[in-house]
């Protein structure tokens, strides 16, 4: 494409995001360019518009076009025990602190279709803390949000699932936890009841609460970094003392401003705690 015509889409992505903003009071402004226009223009296809200006009547006037937009905006891309070394990880060194609170609270900030939040109803069952812990599994997307209340996913999933819990560590089988049918399996309204699924918005709302444990992961890696930033702000001030934060593989406090103010518990799964 040639520079004019990338200012062109620029300036269109400008009125874009203005007008969602001003009508819906989302803000992708601050979303990492590249994967903003790459989301942008896969929405552009399904729609069958060829200008990103021609999103911005059909999103003015249609509120189901526009909740289909915040789908492809947000990731749903997770899986049980996605990345089990980090499950496992916490499990050996992050699960005997909570021990020793009285009542535990866990913030999964962008749950996308929730398995990882019952991912972590599972672990705390399975170390003796679910019935003393509250999950609060939060995303932008509501659409992800009621698929995530159901807890049915495809079966075929299913050997991936079962491989993942193995090692991260699980205890039992992955099957105990769920039914099977119609080529689906759905997770027991045990672990549910322990779930709190909520519209939260990390670009736009505030802090969540004081909890002792918090997951943002692969989730900041779609910011740029002054929204990484000030989401990381926001989650260390949703932390208690010495609360523990986990954000991502690829993700990290470095240059933000909590860098200094957090202990490394594990450095390679990016896991940290508060210092005070």
């Amino acid at each position: 494409m040639t520079e004019a015509g990338n200012s062109d889409q620029d300036f269109e992505l400008k009125l874009l995001l203005s007008a969602v903003q001003g009508k819906y009071g989302y803000q992708f402004g601050s979303y990492a360019r590249a994967s903003l226009m790459r989301r942008v223009r896969r929405h552009m296809q399904t729609s069958g518009v060829q200008h990103i200006s021609d999103l911005i009547p059909l999103f003015l006037h249609d509120e189901s076009a526009f909740a289909a937009f915040v789908k492809d905006m947000s990731v749903v891309v997770t899986e049980m025990f996605r990345n089990p070394e980090f499950f496992k990880s916490l499990r050996e060194s992050i699960v005997p602190i909570l021990k020793t609170y009285p009542f535990i609270k866990v913030w999964h900030a962008g749950c996308a279709s929730g398995q990882e939040a019952y991912s972590m109803a599972i672990l705390l069952d399975e170390e003796g803390l679910l019935d003393r812990c509250q999950i609060y599994a939060t995303d932008f997307n509501d659409q992800a949000l009621r698929h995530a209340k159901t807890g049915i996913y495809p079966e075929s999933e299913m050997a991936l699932y079962e491989e993942n819990y193995r090692k991260a560590g699980g205890k039992r089988e992955l099957s105990d936890y769920c039914h099977r049918g119609y080529d689906s399996i759905k997770f027991n309204g045990r672990l549910a009841d322990h779930i709190t699924f909520a519209n939260h918005n990390l670009v736009t709302d505030g802090v969540f609460g004081e909890m002792n444990l918090i997951l943002c992961r692969n989730v900041l890696i779609y910011f740029n970094q002054e929204l990484q930033d000030r989401v990381l702000q926001l989650l260390f001030d949703s932390l208690c003392s010495r609360g523990v934060l986990c954000i991502g593989k690829r993700e990290n406090i470095l240059f933000s401003s909590i860098g200094d103010q957090l202990e490394v518990a594990d450095r390679d799964q990016r896991i940290y705690r508060k210092c005070i």
